[in-house]
C-alpha cells in the first residue's frame, strides 16, 4: 500500500495524549516498520511538510491550534523478553514492559509502575525516572533512525547507539539535543530478582504515586527537579531549609517543594490548576486549552524567580508551538 494512502489529513490530537488537550494534525499517520518510517520521511520531504514525533502522549502539550505538518505516531509496540533483556520496540507502553519484567523475575523497572502511557521511545529520549532509578540506567543499546542521513541504501539510515553513546543526564539524552535522530528500537538489560523483592518495591511504588499524584488529566511533572548544589550557590537559605526539612533526595531538591512553598498549590488560569496534591504537576480541570496551561507555567516561574531567584525549566515538552 503505497504510504500516501496511509496518511489521514485532519486527524484530532488531544485524545491521543494524557492532557487530552490540542488541535488536530494537518496530516498523521501510525508507523509500524522501518519501510513505513522511511516512506513517510520521504513523503514529507517530497510535500515540503515539517514532521513531528508523537509517543504515547504522556508528557507532551500540543498546541490549541493544531500541528501544521506531519504528525507520525510511533506504534512499533512488541516486545520480547531474551533472558534478562528486553527488546522493545520504541512505541511499546513502558507499562507493557513494567508487566512483563514482573513476570519474569526481572528487576530495574518498578520505578516505572503506574506511569500511564508513557513510551519506551519516549522514556529513553527524556532519560525518565522516578524514586531515584532512572532509564539510563538499564538501556543497553538503541537502534535509531537517522532521517538526515543520505546514503544510497535506505536502510543505512539506521544505526545503533551504546548507551555511553546516548549522553545520558538528568531528564537528557543525546536524541533530546539532536532532533534529527528517531528512537526506533531498545534493548534494556535488567538483573534477575525475587519475585518478592520487586513486588515490595512495586507495592510501595503504587502507594506512593496512589496518594502524592492527582487523579484528574495531567502530563507528569511539569518542571524539573533542581541540583541542590546549583540551588546552594543560587540561593544558600533556600538550600539550607531544604537541608533542615529533609527535601533533599540523590543531591535532587523537588520543583513541587519550591513551588509549594511559593504558595501555589491550587493556583487557577482558565481550566489549568496546579495540583492540590503534588505541585509540580498542572491538571485540566475539564476545559483547559494549551494556552491556559502555558499562562500557568509562565506565572508559576515568575512567581518562583521573583521570590526565590531561581529559574525552573521545563520538563514538559510542547508540539505545535
Amino acid at each position: 500500500m503505497s504510504i500516501k494512502i496511509k496518511i489521514q489529513e485532519n486527524i484530532p490530537l488531544d485524545s491521543l495524549t494524557t492532557y487530552k488537550i490540542g488541535g488536530p494534525a494537518k496530516f498523521f499517520i501510525e508507523i509500524k516498520t522501518k519501510e513505513d518510517l522511511i516512506e513517510a520521511f520521504h513523503w514529507a520531504k517530497e510535500n515540503k511538510e515539517k514532521i513531528f514525533i508523537l509517543g504515547g502522549g504522556s508528557n507532551i502539550l500540543i498546541n490549541d491550534q493544531g500541528v501544521d505538518g506531519l504528525v507520525i505516531k510511533v506504534s512499533n509496540e512488541e516486545i520480547t523478553v531474551r533472558g534478562d533483556r528486553l527488546d522493545c520496540g520504541a512505541g511499546a507502553s513502558l507499562s507493557q514492559a513494567v508487566r512483563l519484567a514482573i513476570g519474569n523475575n526481572l528487576s530495574g523497572l518498578e520505578w516505572a509502575v503506574g506511569i500511564p502511557r508513557a513510551t519506551i521511545g519516549g522514556a529513553v529520549r527524556g532519560n525518565a525516572g522516578a524514586f531515584g532509578s532512572y532509564t539510563s540506567g538499564i538501556v543497553e543499546t538503541v537502534e535509531v533512525f537517522n532521517f538526515k542521513k543520505k546514503l544510497s541504501a535506505p536502510t543505512g539510515r539506521f544505526e545503533l547507539f551504546s548507551n555511553k553513546d546516548c549522553n545520558f543526564n538528568y531528564r537528557e539524552s543525546f536524541f533530546k539535543t539532536n532532533e534529527n535522530y528517531l528512537i526506533w528500537q531498545v534493548v534494556l538489560k535488567m538483573r534477575k530478582c525475587s519475585k518478592q523483592e520487586i513486588n515490595n518495591l512495586v507495592n510501595e511504588y503504587l502507594e506512593f504515586r496512589n496518594k502524592k499524584q492527582p487523579k484528574l488529566p495531567s502530563a507528569g511533572s511539569i518542571f524539573k527537579n533542581l541540583d541542590f548544589y546549583e540551588l546552594d550557590k543560587l540561593n544558600p537559605k533556600l538550600a539550607d531549609l531544604a537541608r533542615k526539612e529533609n527535601k533533599i533526595k540523590n543531591n535532587m531538591v523537588g520543583a513541587g517543594w519550591i513551588i509549594d512553598l511559593a504558595g501555589l498549590k491550587g493556583k487557577t488560569i482558565g481550566g489549568a490548576k496546579v495540583s492540590l496534591e503534588q505541585a509540580n504537576f498542572i491538571i485540566n480541570t475539564g476545559q483547559a486549552t494549551a494556552e491556559d496551561i502555558v499562562k500557568l507555567i509562565n506565572y508559576i516561574k515568575q512567581r518562583v524567580r521573583d521570590r526565590f531567584r531561581v529559574e525552573l525549566q521545563e520538563e514538559l515538552q510542547c508540539l505545535g508551538f
